[in-house]
């Protein structure tokens, strides 16, 4: 009777410890939540600081104070754009075969998300989904404020306001969902770390689109045109250097060690990059420059964006050596040979170098599932299979950018009246004509 007794009382126990972990609640990662809020803290400093600066000191001294309110306010317009509509389309979830583009309106405003929801559990991403939310909508900001670099000193303020919300939400926000959002990229196996594709070849193609309809500036090519303040940029590029920590090592969603390959390969394609611009500056003009070296450093970071989770040691030296040449030969023989005034650079650093990263993805990602957090090669370890899915991605991405950017364009011209400063603005300098203010009063 007695073992009787004891055998029901164990599978009583037994029956109500499976029913205990039944219905066990995930639970707050305390270690991955510091570490998302943080990289969120870095890559909201990487734009309204890093970046502004960054353009800042190489626009003239008349426009300076222009160039860092154009990217200072492309970031809140940007990011109020994301809570409004852009998180829904770049990471919500609808039927049908719209879902491959757009991820749907079920989040407006953020609707339908709980304070208390966490980002993803199925993949173990057990911090704030509002954490999320912030940690992407500084990603969008970033990516409106490098458009900025190929039209500042002629673009009224105005226009670019409206052009920044509505791109985020028409262009932005699509890119993001078919790359990162479970759309049609996604679905292909294209390999996107943290924004080659998303960020850096979306804002840098947008911007020369934007300085080829709106014209060069007057006097370009001929009227000398010198940066205000070289060490303002060489700050900026230290401080966007700084943040990328977080736009790197955050793309790795926790504190853990696909993060420290991150920080790994960001830093070496970084540094190998600012010395290759240095060693081919001075080939080239025998003069080894304080900007180069800062652009050098840029270009290194870009071209690592896509891959610095994917990667290893060889692949981060060659990635960064590469980005560097071939941004070089955008912002100096491309640049000249086409004639087009990108006024700081940014289709030949961040789209030059953000397309060779995401087809050197493919060429250079480790076929290691410890590595990839998601997963081995997605093209059935096709090496040649990922690389066509790299070229497919750039292509489809391309294609999204030109013919959006073109469109959000003139819907803004419309509704402001024309996207030009006029003749006697651009020549007074748009700090004192456009916003009553000197960068400098010296």
């Amino acid at each position: 009777m007695k073992k009787w007794l004891l055998a029901l009382s164990l599978l009583g126990v037994s029956a109500f410890a499976e029913d205990a972990a039944a219905v066990v609640e995930p639970v707050l990662n305390s270690g991955d939540t510091a570490w998302m809020m943080m990289s969120t803290a870095l890559v909201m400093l990487m734009t309204p600081i890093g970046l502004a600066l960054f353009y800042g000191g190489m626009t003239r001294s008349k426009n300076i104070l222009n160039t860092f309110s154009m990217v200072f306010g492309a970031f809140a317009v940007a990011f109020i754009a994301w809570v409004v509509a852009g998180f829904s389309i770049a990471f919500g979830t609808m039927d049908g075969s719209m879902n491959q583009v757009i991820g749907g309106f079920g989040h407006v405003m953020l609707g339908g998300i709980s304070w208390t929801e966490f980002a993803s559990v199925d993949l173990g991403q057990l911090y704030p989904k509002f954490v999320f939310v912030v940690f992407q909508g500084t990603f969008a900001a970033i990516t409106v404020g490098i458009v900025a670099g190929s039209v500042i000193e002629r673009m009224k303020f105005s226009t670019w306001m409206v052009f920044a919300f509505i791109w985020t939400i028409v262009v932005y926000a699509p890119i993001t969902h078919m790359v990162w959002g479970g759309g049609y990229l996604f679905n292909e196996g294209a390999l996107d770390f943290a924004g080659g594709t998303v960020v850096h070849m979306n804002g840098g193609l947008a911007g020369l689109v934007l300085a080829i309809l709106i014209g060069k500036r007057a006097g370009y090519p001929k009227v000398a045109m010198k940066p205000a303040s070289v060490i303002l940029t060489a700050v900026g590029a230290g401080l966007l250097w700084f943040g990328w920590y977080g736009f790197n090592g955050g793309s790795a969603f926790g504190a853990n060690a696909i993060a420290g390959v991150a920080y790994l390969t960001t830093t070496i394609a970084a540094t190998v990059a600012t010395v290759t611009w240095i060693v081919v500056e001075y080939a080239v003009f025998k003069k080894p420059t304080l900007l180069g070296a800062a652009t050098g450093a840029i270009a290194g970071l870009v071209a690592i964006t896509p891959a610095a989770g994917f990667v290893g040691v060889s692949g981060a030296f060659i990635i960064g050596a590469v980005g560097a040449l071939i941004a070089f030969f955008g912002v100096t023989a491309l640049k000249k040979k086409l004639g087009y005034d990108d006024s700081l650079d940014a289709f030949g650093v961040h789209f030059l170098a953000g397309l060779w990263g995401a087809i050197a993805t493919g060429i250079f990602a480790l076929n290691d599932k410890g590595l990839l957090w998601d997963g081995p090669l997605k093209a059935s370890d096709d090496r040649m299979g990922q690389i066509m899915i790299q070229l497919e991605s750039v292509l489809v991405v391309g294609l999204f950018t030109l013919v959006g950017t073109i469109v959000v364009y003139y819907i803004a011209m419309a509704l402001t009246g024309g996207s030009r400063v006029n003749e006697e603005q651009e020549s007074q300098g748009l700090d004192e004509s456009v916003h009553g203010e000197r960068g400098f009063n010296l």
